[in-house]
């Protein structure tokens, strides 16, 4: 997904991050890498982008950021528990991140359920020294649709913790 408003979102990101002295990972989920992907699309990202971690599964949000067994089974996936897990621990375990953003959604066409309908991503943004900022949102669309609006969401979080 390489839409020109992703990259022009994500360039200016890039830049402000750069002129702050900020280094980005990303825990990602329904998004399957499009965040970092977006972000690396861009020159110059590599003095921002620190890492990426995929974590599609349960078990790969639990091995790979931490995310607990209890939040898992209590809340599910997709919840504000398990993406503000899953912020934090990408923050930990990044070797030089100062940010970390998480999504953990239902991109559809499939999945949803009556409290947790397709469209539904739970966002968790963790930075040094700042408290975790959680948020949710249902977007509308299809698939690309509801992954393109998670992007650019990512991307404003990201925006608001730098301040």
């Amino acid at each position: 997904m390489t839409d020109q408003d992703i990259l022009e979102k994500a360039s200016a990101l890039i830049a402000r991050c750069k002129a702050k002295g900020v280094m980005i990972a990303t825990a990602e989920s329904c998004t399957g890498g499009l965040i970092t992907g977006s972000l690396t699309g861009v020159d110059g990202s590599s003095s921002v982008v620190d890492c990426g971690f995929v974590t599609y599964s349960n078990e790969a949000k639990r091995d790979l950021l931490g995310v607990g067994e209890d939040l898992l089974a209590e809340f599910g996936a997709v919840s504000e528990p398990v993406a503000r897990a899953m912020s934090e621990g990408a923050l930990k375990r990044a070797p030089n991140a100062t940010i970390a953003v998480s999504v953990t959604g239902i991109a559809g066409p499939g999945g949803g359920t009556d409290t947790k309908p397709v469209g539904l991503v739970h966002f968790g943004c963790s930075a040094k020294d700042h408290a975790t900022i959680t948020t949710h949102e249902v977007f509308p669309g299809d698939r690309h649709a509801v992954r393109k609006a998670t992007v650019l969401r990512a991307f404003s979080l990201i925006d608001e913790m730098l301040g």
